[in-house]
């Protein structure tokens, strides 16, 4: 085995670690942003349970409904930013995962361009066709 095959190899190796990694990072920000806005449908969706029972009420227990209906919304309203960061890192690391495979198809196929020349060197070398270079002899 040349030495070019095996640092393509080791390229190789490396870049799919590299992938493995950004695609861990890319999966952990796309289950944030999920979490994320799972939070805030369960926020919405307690706002909407929210309402008068039927019958007499006092007004204190009106006031504290709406107290918490308030609360809720803001809540829900301030997770938007949140969100929306959540969303640009998710982008961010999809993007990074996508340059990782990229940049590991690259190594995958240089890879296998050394080994197809290092399996014609071989094959050269058993037909006794591989040329050496002529030595130059000083008078």
């Amino acid at each position: 085995m040349s030495a070019a095959l095996r640092q393509r190899q080791r390229i190789v190796k490396v870049r799919r670690i590299q992938h493995a990694l950004a695609a861990n990072a890319a999966a952990t920000a796309a289950g944030r942003v999920r979490s994320l806005e799972l939070s805030r449908e369960r926020l919405q969706q307690m706002r909407a349970e929210l309402k008068p029972v039927a019958g007499p009420t006092s007004g204190q227990a009106l006031a504290q409904m709406g107290e918490l209906a308030m609360r809720l919304d803001s809540a829900r309203l301030g997770l938007a930013p949140t969100i929306e960061s959540a969303r640009s890192a998710a982008a961010v690391r999809e993007a990074e995962r996508l340059a990782a495979r990229r940049d590991q198809e690259s190594a995958e196929k240089l890879e296998n361009i050394a080994y197809r020349a290092a399996e014609e060197l071989a094959e050269q070398k058993l037909r006794g066709t591989f040329r050496r270079r002529a030595r130059v002899q000083g008078d």
